[in-house]
């Protein structure tokens, strides 16, 4: 069953989408998954940096590798 290998995030989305919502409010959605999602990983970042004592010049190097 197809439903068997969705994740609970699609299933939900799935739903939004069978109301035919306009575009204006897909492209709403969509910010709002791309902004949850940016904010997470940010904060994770965040959270990686101060447990493990990165430091911003160690941030600038690995970007620049």
């Amino acid at each position: 069953m197809i439903a068997d290998k969705l994740s609970p995030l699609q299933l939900e989305l799935l739903k939004v989408y069978s109301f035919q919502p306009s575009d204006q409010d897909l492209q709403a959605v969509k910010k709002l998954l791309a902004d949850y999602f940016s904010n997470k990983l940010v904060n994770n970042v965040a959270k990686a940096v101060d447990e493990k004592g990165i430091s911003q010049d160690d941030l600038d190097r690995w970007l620049n590798e």
